[in-house]
């Protein structure tokens, strides 16, 4: 089994072996045990399941709950000539239909599916009739209500052991606490599973926390001395613009990105990062998901993460190729309060809840009843502006609508157009003949998209169809839109803004079933966790991969020896050497007679800004009379 493993893995994938513990994964599962596996941010876990699905026959349906995720990874691998499909919201009824019957009757080999599809008796009927090979749980901690992104949908995903007892779960996640992990076991009732848990301390990455008046001034300041490659993370779209234009306007290579740029902009900005023709990308904390980057020598956080479980997810996107990196924090004291103000906030009361599940059906004009697994378009602003919502609020009881199950909010992602004839060749060819228009499209299409458009929902470019046709784009667009209308085929258009979803039939608000218990117990955890991380921030005794450690049950003697707290207590150890050469370097870059701010001369002298023992020599220096303070501040040497 290993021989077929590795196998696999150089065949389809191109490594020569597995990383640390994906082999025992990968054996476990293949073996049909059920597997429970904690891999760290960068720890490949897709792997885990695609080389063992890979191994056998039938098909693996993947479960994730992020469809910017699940669209790469499909993508990925039909790059590699595996047949792969996804099922989420937003793709009509009869497109979904269609894919279904191709995992049945088709050689696919994965499915991708939204949590929220699991329970419709559309999936359920299908599921049953494949041949289904594993079904693999990413972001299995969305189980926990315990956890930071609770998904009540997973819940249901046990129920489909009901169909296929013998198929063994995989279950994967990157960052678990002890209780999340022992409620993942318990959900999906996974039968004497093989754990794995590979440790969360990574030794090559050396956290930091930094305390600034003026943030940008220290993010600029670390971004100086870290060379390499960087991501900057802030927690609104105005801020990454911001603070890119201040990198750049200082001669930093930066760039920025957020959901809401066109999506052509979007991947030139990350293709250009990646590719390392620009140095530094200043982000929402969204970006960085399923972007394979080991490079990143540095990860800058200038406003706090909402809890520990995100930010090492994000910390820990530096450094992958295992070399030297950093993951620092900056802050100010009075982020600390507002974290947990924000924390509390988040779960507005329950009227304000049922308000607004109320305006989005009177949005959508949608009546009690209907708009089952329908998606819309979604302009938050828009929206807020319409019904003189606030807009932080209306947001945070979306998301808590999402938690209930009731809507879903995805966030601004690209799906292209897609196309498929509904009808076979011979009426086809009927169809051509009696509409004289149509009949260039059609042989465009086939001429480039080919007969599988009868088989399946093919993406398609409007702009290469009009190019080729030599008509507007618009044009080719409605002659599409003109065969959709007549059932001959059936054509999807591209989509690149937020969309929201109806999970369930539209409810009369005032009876809304939202679980109010659960809301409250989930608003205590999340104020817990903003506590958790001002704890993290605010703990200059222990070593910072302890604290992190302990925080996903891992418990250890062993400091990390590269954080800014272990680093401190090394150089309280050797402070007389250090201040000696401390000393030394202030004396040489003072020698020629200039004068120089505080900050010029601690950053000429190489010593930080923040350095307590290297602010104390300076009062120490001028109390010995070796330097002298001028009256403008600026600092020399006392001749």
């Amino acid at each position: 089994m290993k021989t077929k493993a590795l196998s696999v893995l150089k065949k389809v994938f191109g490594y020569d072996d597995f990383r640390p513990m994906q082999l025992d994964i990968v054996l476990s599962v293949a073996s049909g045990k059920d597997t429970l596996a904690l891999l760290p941010t960068g720890g490949g876990k897709s792997i885990c399941f695609q080389v063992p699905a890979l191994m056998q026959e039938g098909i693996c349906i993947v479960v994730s709950p992020l469809i910017a995720l699940m669209k790469d990874q499909v993508d990925n691998l039909r790059k590699r000539g595996v047949l792969a499909t996804a099922i989420y919201s937003g793709m009509r009824k009869r497109e979904i239909d269609t894919t279904l019957d191709n995992c049945i009757y088709g050689n696919y080999k994965f499915l991708y599916v939204s949590p929220e599809r699991l329970k419709s008796d559309l999936f359920i009927e299908r599921f049953k009739r494949m041949k289904v090979s594993m079904v693999a749980i990413d972001e299995a901690h969305c189980i926990s209500q315990w956890g930071y992104d609770f998904r009540p949908p997973y819940l249901e995903i046990a129920a489909l052991r009901e169909y296929h007892p013998k198929v063994p779960f995989i279950a994967l996640t990157a960052s678990a606490t002890m209780q999340v992990k022992a409620d993942i076991m318990e959900k999906l009732e996974l039968k004497d599973p093989a754990v794995f848990v590979k440790s969360f301390s990574r030794k090559n990455l050396s956290y930091a926390v930094r305390k600034a008046e003026n943030k940008l001034e220290k993010a600029i300041e670390i971004l100086q001395k870290v060379s390499g490659s960087a991501i900057v993370y802030v927690r609104s779209r105005k801020a990454t613009k911001e603070l890119a234009q201040a990198l750049y306007r200082l001669g930093v290579s930066a760039t920025f990105y957020h959901a809401g740029l066109e999506k052509a902009l979007r991947e030139q900005r990350q293709m250009d990062w990646k590719n390392n023709k620009v140095r530094v990308i200043v982000a929402t904390n969204a970006f960085g998901m399923g972007i394979d980057k080991p490079d990143v020598r540095i990860v800058i956080h200038v406003d706090l993460p909402e809890n520990l479980e995100n930010y090492y997810q994000e910390a820990g996107r530096a450094g992958r190729d295992e070399w030297k990196a950093f993951a620092v924090l900056i802050y100010h004291d009075k982020d600390l309060d507002v974290l947990v103000e924000r924390a509390e906030q988040s779960y507005p009361p329950i009227d304000f809840i049922k308000r607004v599940y109320q305006s989005l059906a009177n949005y959508y004009r949608i009546a009690v009843g209907s708009s089952l697994m329908v998606s819309y378009d979604f302009d938050i602003t828009a929206f807020t502006n319409t019904y003189n919502l606030d807009l932080l609020l209306t947001y945070n009881a979306l998301k808590i609508l999402q938690g209930e199950a009731l809507v879903e909010l995805s966030e601004g992602y690209y799906s292209p157009s897609t196309f498929h004839f509904l009808i076979g060749q011979s009426r086809l060819y009927e169809y051509q003949i009696a509409h004289a228009a149509l009949d260039p499209v059609i042989k465009v299409l086939l001429r480039m998209y080919g007969g599988e458009l009868f088989s399946e929902y093919l993406k398609i470019r409007e702009d290469k169809l009009a190019s080729v046709l030599n008509i507007p784009e618009k044009e080719v667009v409605k002659l599409l839109e003109r065969m959709d209308n007549l059932d001959i085929a059936a054509y999807n258009k591209k989509k690149d803004q937020p969309q929201v979803t109806f999970l369930t039939h539209r409810h009369d608000a005032g009876r809304l079933p939202l679980n109010t218990k659960r809301i409250a117990e989930r608003r205590d955890t999340s104020v817990e966790k903003a506590k958790a991380m001002v704890g993290y921030v605010t703990n200059f005794q222990t070593c910072r991969t302890q604290q992190l450690l302990a925080y996903f049950g891992e418990v250890t003697d062993e400091q990390c020896g590269v954080c800014d707290v272990c680093l401190e207590r090394k150089k309280a150890a050797n402070a007389p050497s250090y201040l000696e050469q401390a000393r030394e370097k202030l004396i040489q870059t003072l020698a020629d007679g200039d004068a120089f701010t505080y900050q010029e001369l601690l950053a000429k002298a190489k010593l930080s800004t923040t350095d307590e023992y290297a602010v104390n020599l300076l009062r120490t220096m001028e109390d010995e009379g070796q330097i002298v303070s001028l009256a403008d501040g600026r600092i020399k040497i006392n001749n």
